[in-house]
């Protein structure tokens, strides 16, 4: 299978076409809604404060967001985070949220914002890319696997959460 440069429009059937675009601070009222549906998915109540999150961390260039549209629509999202691995000494992101609105699932979105994902980070001279879900996720997990991405069976996720007025 071709993968197509950022930007470009994948064929995915014969009628439908699914067009991925780099995100930018003007499409945040856009992808705000699928930001909320895909916090509400891993149970998180709504927050007043997720829109000017997502608008930060672009007005900022702190993450790299990617739209999948279908028919002009934004249907879909995945945001990457720069950061660096010390023991390979390369480039990464981590691909953190990646949400197709339920109603346009199917269509080849997921696999078309992973693509690009993964060809954004090759641009970037990233070595890899590292992205989590939950353990009950089976349909993204073979979607992930189908895509070439592979499970780490040798590391635990741990995390440590500090108190609310601690965070900036």
């Amino acid at each position: 299978m071709t993968h197509q440069p950022p930007g470009q429009t994948e064929n995915i059937s014969m009628n439908t076409q699914v067009s991925i675009e780099r995100a930018e601070l003007r499409h945040v009222d856009e992808i705000a809604p699928l930001f909320d549906a895909y916090r509400r998915f891993y149970g998180q109540a709504d927050d007043p404060r997720a829109r000017s999150f997502l608008a930060d961390r672009l007005a900022r260039q702190e993450s790299v967001v990617f739209v999948a549209r279908l028919q002009g629509a934004a249907i879909g999202f995945t945001q990457l985070y720069p950061c660096f691995a010390s023991v390979s000494l390369a480039r990464m992101f981590v691909l953190y949220d990646l949400f197709v609105a339920p109603q346009a699932r199917r269509c080849g979105a997921a696999a078309a914002l992973l693509r690009v994902g993964v060809e954004y980070a090759g641009s970037q001279g990233a070595g890899q890319l590292m992205l989590q879900t939950a353990v009950t996720n089976l349909p993204a997990q073979r979607l992930y696997e189908r895509e070439g991405w592979i499970r780490d069976n040798d590391f635990y996720v741990y995390e440590y959460h500090l108190p609310t007025e601690e965070r900036a």
